[in-house]
């Protein structure tokens, strides 16, 4: 007895933080900055900061396939598809052979598998939701009310951005708030051209994009460590100079500085342990990844940061007397209304005849340009809810656009195709939109426990899909990018429509949301399971509606506002 005891006091914490992306890496640090000893859990393997990015500073010839997408020999079967597998950072992927899922309607699901999930690869665009976004299901009656609004996350963005450092230019647009912003990176000529003729023409701004990447270092990125960036455009790697924001390059490395925190990785959390006496979570039951050995962890509170689909996983896998549907889910919602963007719709053109032909850039920009939302806003109605925005950019060609050609074009070889690749090709642009999805009832995830995991723990039905709403608005996402580039002077226009299935944004959100009240929702303002007031959920999961923006910021302030009242209820003893 005295042995369990000792045992148990060994895995006992303050807090417990599940998943150590850009959620949970703010949770442990607000949390351990704030005197808690925090657990980290992490079911992917360790990744070390600088050392870890194997691949950051190769060249291209030092990869054996050229960094083409391939699949493993031993397994070319269609359940391995992750965004393709290459050798720039498929190592950090998760492979899906070890929990395959199972899609009702066609689904991708990015699963990372290291210390620091989807930071150490996201596409960095940091955007704040506006009171638009927060108003949108209780105007049109999609979905359940927020239960905050944009006062009530805006001092949080603004305590996240010094911090993450997002470089940008304010624009002062009440659908695309400003923010506490590092300066901006450089539109090249063709952008300017084009940003210049979108406001004089159409009364539309396009800007430089809202990038957690560092224009300028100030202390307090330094001060653990963060370097400006690079210009290299390869962050996809790992950034081993700590030039964009990433667990591993900044909210972890400041909570170890509080000698708070311990992380482990290879530790799958399977569920959420409940007193029912008590009326508390009390812990999480962990399977080693490696060795299958079980472990129960203990804490005061519990934030669950394992990413959207994971998080919902969790909590349908912790299932007890008190919650036979799963932990906290009295609403019945667990599961619904799972969103992502839309996207993969757009127009290209050539800058041709504008004056720009003795004009390039310097360094490769980690960044695009920005276009946002303008539809369904003042007097503008369409057929469809919601809106869209767009990224995208402009640039010249290298001489790699002759290698199709060498074979092809007459007289494209020896000294002529030499002097060809001392020349830029032509400057193109092109802009691809980002649309709402509306937040479905019977968009749902589920278990399957007819096909168990490597771990013996059962695997995900994704039953989601895009509906007419969202077609209908990727006809003006693709009309009205045509539109302004024509209006821009570009010529040789085309657009396309390469359809987009959920999931392949990466910006999957839903399912355990937030609400007004605990019949139609899973979490209250504060992101506190209105079940079980010491479980927070602050990942995407947690989303009421996604808007049109890129989610993360959003992610790294709420977690921010949770923490901080969750430790002032853990000092009234409230939790």
């Amino acid at each position: 007895m005295n042995l369990n005891l000792k045992a148990q006091l060994n895995n006992t914490f303050d807090a417990i933080v599940v998943g150590s992306g850009i959620s949970g890496g703010w949770a442990a640090k607000e949390l351990t900055q704030k005197g808690l000893r925090v657990l980290m859990l992490e079911r992917g393997r360790d990744l070390q900061h600088i050392t870890g990015y194997d691949t950051a500073l190769k060249a291209p010839w030092e990869f054996a396939h050229r960094d083409r997408t391939i699949l493993p020999k031993d397994n070319p079967a269609p359940d391995f598809r992750v965004l393709g597998y290459n050798e720039q950072n498929g190592h950090f992927v998760f492979d899906n052979r070890n929990a395959p899922y199972k899609e009702i309607h066609p689904f991708l699901w990015y699963r990372p598998d290291t210390l620091g999930g989807k930071s150490i690869m996201w596409g960095r665009q940091s955007y704040r939701f506006s009171e638009m976004d927060f108003e949108a299901n209780a105007r049109d009656g999609y979905g359940t009310d927020w239960p905050i609004r944009y006062k009530d996350l805006a001092p949080w963005y603004s305590y996240v951005e010094p911090f993450a450092g997002i470089s940008g230019n304010k624009e002062g647009l009440a659908q695309l708030p400003d923010g506490e912003f590092l300066p901006p990176m450089d539109l090249n000529c063709v952008e300017e051209h084009v940003r210049g003729k979108l406001k004089t023409k159409m009364n539309r701004v396009m800007t430089i994009g809202r990038t957690a990447n560092l224009s300028k270092a100030n202390p307090i990125h330094t001060s653990v460590g963060r370097a400006p960036c690079q210009y290299r455009n390869q962050c996809a790697r790992g950034c081993p100079y700590g030039g964009y924001f990433s667990s591993l390059s900044a909210t972890l490395p400041a909570a170890r500085k509080t000698d708070r925190l311990t992380v482990r990785t290879d530790s799958i959390v399977s569920e959420v342990l409940f007193d029912e006496k008590k009326g508390k979570a009390t812990g999480v039951r962990v399977i080693d990844s490696k060795t299958n050995q079980t472990t129960e962890y203990y804490a005061r509170i519990i934030f669950l940061n394992a990413s959207a689909m994971a998080t919902n996983f969790i909590l349908l896998n912790s299932v007890s007397g008190r919650f036979p549907n799963g932990f906290g889910n009295d609403s019945g919602t667990l599961g619904k209304y799972i969103m992502d963007h839309h996207f993969q719709v757009g127009a290209n053109a050539q800058a041709d005849g504008l004056g720009f032909d003795d004009k390039y850039y310097y360094g490769r920009r980690a960044n695009g340009i920005y276009i946002p939302r303008y539809r369904n806003i003042g007097t503008d109605k369409r057929t469809y809810l919601r809106g869209f925005g767009y990224q995208g950019g402009a640039s010249r060609s290298g001489w790699q656009r002759l290698i199709a050609e060498a074979s092809s074009v007459e007289g494209n070889f020896g000294a002529a195709l030499k002097e060809r690749a001392t020349q830029p090709g032509p400057w193109t642009m092109g802009i691809m939109g980002f649309g709402e999805c509306l937040p479905y009832e019977d968009n749902t995830i589920t278990l399957n426990h007819n096909r168990p995991d490597k771990w013996g723990l059962p695997t995900i039905i994704f039953d989601v899909k895009f509906r007419e709403n969202e077609e209908r608005m990727r006809q003006d996402m693709m009309n009205d990018a045509a539109e302004m580039l024509e209006a821009s002077g570009l010529k040789n226009i085309t657009t396309y429509d390469n359809h987009s299935i959920p999931g392949l944004a990466v910006h999957e959100t839903g399912g355990v949301r937030m609400g007004r009240d605990p019949i139609t929702s899973m979490l209250n303002a504060h992101n506190q399971l209105w079940a079980a007031k010491n479980v927070f959920v602050t990942d995407g999961a947690s989303f009421a509606s996604v808007a049109c923006q890129n989610p993360s910021l959003t992610f790294m302030a709420l977690t921010a506002r949770a923490a901080n009242f969750a430790v002032s209820e853990l000092k009234r003893q409230n939790l």
